[in-house]
């Protein structure tokens, strides 16, 4: 007997198609992302569930303060008054801020539009509460402002890098600390301070290098 001849519907195909390399990357990313905001929200929940009662109002405070960076504005309003040097950081500082808040607020915050956490299913205590705010919650707007603020005054005026990098910091924790914000949205905050700061200092540099040279002596 003769075999039927083969015809396209008999060629064998394989049983999975070939996974091409852009969806591969995508899954790969997905994953990590979906990884990283779990650990986010553990972290979150690790805070939340922290009790910290000498803390919480102290913390709630100086979240509350920061609003609007009314803190940074102080300091540079003290600085503006302490002599020349420390007058070019607080305009430094401030462009950084501005930079910062620009940044956070226009283009971060519309880009990611991550939700706020969900503070009373975390259970986070009545007494670290303050307002929560009703825009997005990556980045944190007040960690990038503060951050910028310290790195681009501490770099024009080196003494106050360390107590104003402190103040930051300090800043920056309590936002996850009052439940507004994810750990993460603060490290993202951070980061973008930082590169405010850099472009605030290098257009500040090249527009007005006379502020950022030392005033020299002449000799009589």
């Amino acid at each position: 007997m003769s075999e039927p001849p083969t015809t396209d519907q008999d060629v064998t195909r394989p049983l999975t198609r070939p996974v091409p390399p852009a969806d591969g990357l995508r899954r790969v990313a997905a994953a990590v992302f979906g990884d990283l905001r779990a650990v986010d929200g553990a972290l979150y929940a690790a805070v939340a569930a922290t009790p910290t009662p000498t803390l919480d109002r102290a913390l709630r405070r100086l979240s509350h303060t920061a609003d609007h960076s009314k803190i940074s504005f102080a300091i540079a309003g003290a600085l503006a008054l302490a002599g020349s040097r420390p007058r070019r950081a607080a305009l430094a500082g401030v462009g950084a801020v501005a930079v910062a808040s620009a940044s956070a607020n226009l283009l971060g915050k519309r880009l990611v539009r991550r939700a706020r956490p969900d503070r009373e299913a975390a259970r986070v205590t009545v007494d670290r509460h303050v307002p929560m705010p009703t825009s997005a919650s990556f980045p944190s707007g007040h960690t990038a402002s503060a951050v910028a603020f310290a790195t681009a005054v501490g770099t024009v005026l080196p003494a106050a890098s360390v107590p104003l990098g402190a103040l930051a910091g300090a800043v920056a924790y309590s936002r996850v600390h009052t439940g507004v914000h994810y750990p993460g949205d603060v490290a993202a905050g951070a980061v973008l301070g930082i590169a405010s700061a850099a472009t605030a200092l290098a257009v500040a540099s090249a527009y007005l290098p006379a502020s950022y040279t030392p005033t020299r002596t002449r000799c009589t």
